[in-house]
């Protein structure tokens, strides 16, 4: 019973983490180039070899919030024969970003020097 506990809260904390940490990474993909959310999939497992990937209801989870807070715009276009929703990063979103990445310096450096 208890290790049900344990493993329900640490699913959820892992959860909570990885979900504010993809948004951060996907707005920095985003600040390089336009792309669409596999290409974003794939980016993420590409620079985490695998062991950093949103699911797809994740990842189009976190691109609708963004695009709800107006940090990304999604635009329809037809790539590779097929239409994809793209994403471009907004003034807004170049800004939250600039923040967000701050605050994951300092996390990083409380986590480099208390550990």
């Amino acid at each position: 019973m208890f290790g049900d506990s344990k493993k329900k809260s640490l699913e959820k904390f892992k959860k909570e983490i990885r979900t504010g940490i993809y948004a951060y990474l996907i707005l920095s993909f985003l600040s390089r180039e336009r792309s669409h959310g596999y290409a974003i999939k794939k980016a993420l497992e590409e620079v985490s070899d695998g062991k950093f990937v949103p699911s797809e209801s994740t990842l189009y989870g976190i691109l609708k919030t963004l695009e709800k807070h107006e940090l990304i715009k999604g635009e329809w276009m037809e790539t590779g024969g097929r239409p994809r929703k793209c994403y471009t990063i907004t003034l807004n979103g170049e800004e939250v970003l600039k923040e967000l990445k701050k605050e994951i310096n300092l996390v990083k450096e409380l986590l480099e020097n208390h550990s």
